[in-house]
């Protein structure tokens, strides 16, 4: 059986290459990368280092292969062939790839290919229309049509962190990825096409809507807000940040937050949901994985946008009658952080101009004097202490108002 898997990076070597190894899957990467496609060649294996409180663990992934993204025949022979495919290649590269998907998908349509689902591994809710509305645009109304029923997009929820490979995390092998030991792998049921395939530690599940919520919602958001406050406390890494008591306090309510109004859409047991927030947390500390507060609040104007993590759970929670004060707080943390970046004024005019072009607020709105309020203190200098102090009071006076 073949697998391709399009992205040799951390999580297309790290997990979900892995995992298609551990199936009894032939790995075949795609790549620009030309070092990466090399070495894979070369050594037609790979080792994944699973790094925790409780030591190390090397496994090896193999027999493996890789193809230059930059080859499209190539690229185009080895989607043609596969059994199974996912996508890892960050948000911004899938227009780069749609080209080369189509070639693929194109070829298999002119060989009597069977059909195929590809695993779509990025961070954003609605990634596989995404992708549909790429590839669509590569394609003729009849092969199109093929597409449509012979392709399966299937979402997937990414919950492994892989941090930044540090020469020293790589030990003498630049193909080492070292990760976390969390390798649970949700997917959309409803999206497959034909019989779903048996992939270690895939789950999949319907509605799918309530995964995506939970990671992008919860994960990525409390991550993220952990991040922006240990930037503001000087913090290197996300470790340091997490055991900061009023960090804990502020990023474990803010997941709350967003775990109630999920609950609420999805009719899901909270119970459950707090099991897993709680699980994060702990994540959060293990500090032989080395995550930096400067990779996982990365890229600070995507994450203000309003469907992201920040504004989008905001949101959320508003929509399920819940006042999301930590979530808000967290958010004025990345305006700050994006301003220092950007080397723009710190200032609440600049603040609300980001607000508004970013993050499609208006000014006014309840989200937006929100997240004001809590940059001013960002802006003189607040301790977090005291800034935790005033979400408590916010959400307490939320709380009187519904009494």
């Amino acid at each position: 059986m073949k697998a391709v898997m399009y992205g040799a990076g951390n999580i297309g070597r790290g997990f979900i290459g892995l995992l298609f190894s551990q199936s009894g899957y032939e790995v075949t990467f795609i790549d620009v990368a030309e070092t990466v496609v090399e070495n894979l060649n070369q050594a037609h294996r790979y080792p994944v280092r699973y790094v925790s409180a409780k030591g190390i663990e090397d496994v090896f992934v193999e027999p493996v292969w890789a193809v230059n993204g930059n080859d499209a025949k190539k690229t185009a022979d080895v989607i043609a062939q596969a059994d199974i495919m996912a996508t890892a290649v960050g948000v911004r590269v899938l227009k780069l790839i749609a080209p080369n998907l189509a070639k693929g998908i194109r070829k298999r349509m002119q060989t009597g290919g069977k059909t195929l689902n590809i695993i779509i591994c990025e961070n954003l809710i609605d990634a596989n229309e995404l992708v549909r509305t790429l590839v669509k645009e590569q394609l003729t109304g009849e092969e199109f049509e093929w597409f449509e029923k012979n392709i399966g997009l299937v979402e997937a929820s990414i919950g492994r962190m892989v941090p930044i490979q540090t020469e020293k995390m790589k030990d003498g092998n630049p193909l080492r990825v070292c990760v976390e030991p969390y390798s649970f792998l949700p997917v959309d049921k409803s999206a497959f096409k034909g019989e779903i395939p048996k992939i270690r530690n895939m789950v999949p599940y319907e509605p799918f809507g309530y995964y995506i919520k939970r990671k992008l919602y919860i994960h990525n958001m409390g991550h993220a807000i952990c991040a922006y406050l240990g930037d503001y406390l000087g913090k290197e890494y996300i470790y340091q940040a997490i055991n900061d008591s009023n960090v804990q306090y502020i990023v474990e309510n803010a997941m709350l937050e967003s775990a109630r109004a999920i609950s609420r859409q999805y009719k899901v047991s909270l119970e459950d949901i707090l099991l897993h927030t709680k699980d994060l947390l702990e994540r959060f500390t293990n500090k032989a994985l080395g995550d930096t507060c400067a990779r996982v609040g990365g890229d600070p104007a995507r994450k203000l946008m309003n469907s992201d993590r920040l504004i989008g759970s905001s949101c959320f929670c508003i929509d399920q009658g819940i006042f999301p004060a930590y979530i808000l707080l967290g958010t004025a943390g990345a305006v700050y952080r994006y301003l220092n970046e950007t080397r723009g004024e710190q200032s609440k005019i600049q603040a609300l101009k980001v607000l508004k072009e970013i993050s499609n607020l208006g000014e006014g709105e309840e989200i937006t004097e929100g997240i004001l309020d809590f940059y001013g203190m960002f802006l003189c200098g607040a301790s977090v202490g005291a800034m935790k102090h005033k979400a408590q009071h916010m959400e307490a006076e939320r709380l009187k108002n519904i009494i």
